[in-house]
């Protein structure tokens, strides 16, 4: 898995307008069946990380913890960020293959 690579679109992917962030927002993006992926902050805390976990699980959204909260807010180019969602398909589909492989 590469997070560098996986940051980078983030950044594109944030550039393109295919990005939400905030915890809230990203479950409310969750409810609406607008997330295709959500990535989470390892530095989570743990009602924030078990809110959003249990959302994506009832949704059947997939999700992947990548790095902490100020790479992930550095990459979408925001202040400290837990949670971000990929609203787009292509993006999600990409990042969800390089996230997978091992």
């Amino acid at each position: 898995m590469s997070n560098e690579k996986v940051l980078q679109l983030l950044g594109l992917a944030a550039r393109a307008r295919k990005v939400i962030s905030g915890e809230e927002l990203v479950v409310k993006e969750i409810r609406n069946g607008k997330a295709k992926l959500v990535l989470l902050a390892d530095d989570a805390s743990h009602n924030s990380s078990k809110k959003i976990k249990d959302k994506c699980t009832y949704y059947n959204v997939e999700y992947h913890v990548v790095g902490d909260r100020y790479a992930i807010g550095h990459a979408t180019g925001k202040e400290a960020r837990v949670a971000v969602a990929i609203t787009d398909s292509g993006f999600a589909k990409k990042m969800s293959s390089l996230l997978n492989e091992k």
